[in-house]
């Protein structure tokens, strides 16, 4: 999987491997230093003091503070987090697009744009010229103002704050990120204190030249420890060899409770109706209540479930019979799926909805390359001085890979990602039931097609 660059030979050009993030890099002693900020949610700019190598200026992009001013923040949000958020959701519709289109009809599909956004942020921090350009333009990092560009890892700790210290105590919503050296490089300082006191990335070293399969193991077993054993073998054998100078992992753990629970008593086996009109009898939960819905455009219907605290929610689309997924997938933006959201009201509703677990992982290569990441990939042009001391720039990423778990119960819903978030389903229209609502059998996720699902829990 990981050929050296042209004209490596034996002092062969030096990898990074991105987990979700592998990357690959160069020659030293892993050095570690000290954490100049105690609480990363209460620090203020000038306490972190990130100094890239490089800056990026969109040509012809006026560098005001109005920019994303017309659009309307939450109350309580920091305007410049907001903007880093919209970013990250324009990435995530735009990627899903793209694995959508290589996949199978019949194919699900479950990943967390968030996780992956945050892995290639650590990498921006090192990266110059087009290389630079480049993840600014696929992350859409460089459709947000200047101000916020420059500080974005100041903005996406902030972000990380919002996310997962939150003072519910009915969910759980964890990120953990870690660096794995190779124990012979010396990393520049600076990338690795914004690393560890942004994004929690602490170093540890590991002898990938001697060791590289043991190092493999190493990170795997970290990965499953801190999703209770659901996600394992993240990397896969051969992976990792004796130019891997540096692995980043990133992993996101959501469990919740449903604030309106289904009951037990309540769930039998219905059919499941897929994309291509088959059906296959699933495990079914039911309840009646209220619930934040809107049928729009074309008879899609959307309905949103809360998790206890109202902190996190899931959202479900479900196309009209006569309007295919694929076709829904497409016109998905952003703006289109906030408007959807900002029309949802209270309604009186007959739910029906499987109980399934899911699982997905893949390489992110292709699909990035497809979106123009094409010199972080590539030995003779990526451009990445700012990661390993000496700005050295014979550093790649030779590829990244992600994987992602979800369960689906009656009580609520584990999850956890390596690397936010879309899962795919399809099923029959909702119907029309006497309740005045609609009969929702079966919905799904965010953006959905969905193969026949297995019952493995409880």
């Amino acid at each position: 999987m990981y050929s050296p660059g042209a004209g490596s030979g034996a002092a062969g050009e030096r990898k990074l491997c991105l987990l979700s993030l592998l990357f690959i890099g160069a020659l030293g002693c892993a050095i570690c230093h000290g954490n100049p900020v105690d609480d990363i949610c209460i620090a203020k700019p000038r306490d972190i003091p990130v100094n890239p190598l490089c800056i990026y200026r969109s040509p012809g992009k006026k560098a005001t503070e109005e920019d994303g001013s017309e659009q309307k923040v939450p109350e309580a949000t920091n305007r410049r987090v907001w903007e880093l958020s919209k970013a990250n959701s324009r990435f995530a519709t735009n990627f899903y697009q793209h694995l959508a289109d290589s996949k199978n009809d019949n194919d699900n599909i479950f990943l967390s744009p968030l996780s992956i956004s945050t892995a290639f942020a650590m990498t921006k921090l090192g990266a110059c010229n087009d290389t630079l350009k480049q993840l600014m333009e696929v992350f859409k990092f460089d459709t947000i103002s200047e101000k916020t560009s420059d500080q974005i890892h100041f903005f996406f700790a902030k972000l990380n704050c919002r996310l997962y210290r939150k003072a519910n105590k009915s969910s759980d919503l964890v990120s953990a990120n870690r660096l794995f050296g190779d124990k012979s490089l010396t990393f520049n300082e600076s990338y690795q204190d914004v690393s560890e006191v942004v994004y929690g990335a602490k170093l540890q070293p590991l002898d990938f030249k001697e060791n590289p399969e043991q190092s493999r193991v190493t990170i795997n077993n970290w990965v499953a420890n801190k999703t209770e054993g659901r996600i394992k073998d993240v990397i896969p054998q051969g992976a990792i060899n004796e130019l891997t100078a540096l692995v980043l992992v990133n992993t996101i753990y959501f469990k919740g409770l449903w604030k309106s629970k289904f009951s037990p008593e309540n769930t039998r086996k219905e059919p499941f109706y897929k994309v291509d009109g088959q059906s296959c009898p699933v495990p079914m939960m039911y309840q009646e209540g209220k619930f934040k819905y809107r049928r729009v455009a074309e008879g899609t219907q959307v309905l949103e479930l809360p998790f206890k605290g109202d902190d996190i929610t899931m959202v479900l689309i479900l196309p009209k019979p006569e309007k295919s997924l694929a076709k829904v997938e497409q016109e998905l933006t952003p703006e289109l799926l906030q408007e959807w959201l900002d029309e949802l009201s209270e309604t009186m509703l007959v739910v029906h909805m499987p109980r399934f677990r899911t699982e997905d992982g893949f390489s992110l290569k292709e699909q990035l390359q497809d979106m123009g990441l094409i010199d972080l990939f590539s030995p003779e042009k990526s451009q990445l001085p700012g990661i390993v001391a000496g700005g050295r720039d014979d550093l790649y990423v030779s590829d990244a890979f992600h994987k992602a778990f979800l369960e689906r119960a009656i009580e609520g819903s584990p999850r956890k990602r390596s690397q936010q978030r879309p899962w795919r389903g399809n099923s029959e229209m909702f119907q029309e039931c006497e309740k005045h609502g609609v009969r929702l059998k079966p919905i799904l996720d965010r953006m959905g097609r969905d193969t026949c699902v297995s019952e493995e829990g409880k």
